[in-house]
């Protein structure tokens, strides 16, 4: 009898060992789960990296075709405005006088 007592005892305490490992030992739930937590969050971040660089990719893409896009550039970046063409200010009353959102609205027309 003394020994299926032993043998009990020691079945327990190897199924102890074994759900200690699975829950807390490397490779185990625990640390799987905060692996997965760190694979979704890096994939999140690659997805909004590839949408900027296909953004940026358009942007060349456009640059690189044609004109009207350098133009447009020059015009809302720079100020820039064509021989010919009549620039208007439209200023916001309610924005106050000289503040840096008093920007220009139109650009005038050929």
């Amino acid at each position: 009898m003394r020994w299926k007592l032993l043998l009990l005892l020691g079945l327990a305490a190897l199924l102890a060992a074994l759900q200690y490992r699975l829950w807390f030992g490397g490779g185990g739930n625990l640390q799987g789960a905060e692996l997965q937590a760190r694979v979704d969050q890096q994939r999140r971040q690659n997805e909004g990296l590839e949408q900027r660089n296909a953004a940026l990719a358009a942007e060349v893409a456009d640059l690189k075709s044609g004109e009207a896009a350098i133009e447009e550039r020059a015009r809302s970046e720079l100020g820039m405005i064509k021989p010919g063409e009549t620039f208007y200010r439209v200023v916001d009353q309610e924005r106050g006088n000289g503040s840096r959102e008093d920007a220009p609205r139109s650009r005038g027309h050929e």
